[in-house]
């Protein structure tokens, strides 16, 4: 009774933070709260053998994003119908278009830009989250950030 009560405490203290991280993977709050459910889900079932619980989920978010991406690439359809095209707002200060950009990175990137600029962790945390070496972080950082400096879209932004 005692491990539900601290996990529902985690839960009703953590989830919001991690869901942003969710919707900063996904690009969508519908999805995002999709896959934080799967991923509080996962932490409950291992619930008892957990020593650090939001690293656990964190970790859940990543593998499990990573998992339905590929699932979902898979499975995608072509259109000949294009998407309704998005209107610059004038109040924006370009935040909301480095994003757009962020989301047009490939997964991996994604995941290592979100967890380093966004929660703020460092390299051999974010190593351990996503199962890789040090050096890889490093350099899919770097590419990540090469690929965010010539995107049209921010370069564009930057010159208004």
């Amino acid at each position: 009774m005692a491990d539900r009560a601290i996990f529902q405490y985690f839960v009703v203290s953590r989830s919001d933070r991690l869901l942003r991280t969710a919707y900063l993977l996904t690009r969508d709050w519908g999805v995002a709260e999709d896959l934080l459910q799967e991923s509080l889900a996962k932490a409950w079932f291992a619930w008892p053998g957990i020593d650090e619980p939001e690293a656990y989920v964190r970790k859940a978010l990543v593998t499990t994003y990573t998992s339905w991406w590929r699932r979902r690439w898979r499975r995608e359809l072509p259109s000949d119908e294009l998407p309704e095209a998005v209107t610059h707002d004038p109040g924006d200060d370009g935040r909301a278009e480095l994003w757009r950009a962020v989301g047009r990175l490939p997964t991996r990137q994604r995941a290592v830009i979100v967890l380093r600029f966004y929660e703020d962790l460092p390299v051999s945390e974010v190593a351990g989250l996503l199962g890789c070496q040090e050096g890889t972080v490093k350099s899919q950082t770097a590419k990540a950030l090469a690929k965010l400096r010539v995107d049209e879209a921010i370069v564009r932004e930057l010159r208004r």
